[in-house]
């Protein structure tokens, strides 16, 4: 069985930095795409970025240049380096990820989401 397990979230001031962290593991042939969605309270679940298996990024319009994602793909992980977070930041992040597992049909996977808070 396939999982996700992130880790990293939490509560920052204004300007600061948090990396957040996403694991898969189980049975896994193959991950396609992972990435990165936020859903703050009362507002629909939404891309922040996405990294293809060849490393390819995109990101939203509202984190470029200061959201970072890359993948280490021997330990099926993923990332995401968050600069100059602001309080609209806020939301609870879930990691995505396009998996092939051996048994099974390849599908998109999710985690459980943390929680990000930037408040003073």
């Amino acid at each position: 069985q396939v999982q996700l397990v992130e880790s990293g979230g939490g509560l920052v001031q204004p300007g600061g930095s948090l990396r957040l962290s996403c694991a898969a593991s189980g049975n896994i042939f193959v991950i396609n795409t992972m990435g990165w969605y936020r859903q703050a309270p009362g507002k629909q679940r939404e891309l922040v970025a996405d990294i293809t298996g060849g490393g390819t990024t995109n990101y939203a319009d509202s984190v470029k240049g200061r959201f970072t994602i890359s993948r280490d793909n021997a330990k099926n992980t993923v990332y995401l380096q968050m600069n100059s977070l602001k309080p609209e930041d806020t939301a609870v992040y879930y990691c995505n990820a396009n998996i092939l597992p051996i048994y099974s049909r390849q599908r998109d996977y999710w985690g459980q989401g943390t929680q990000v808070t930037v408040s003073s």
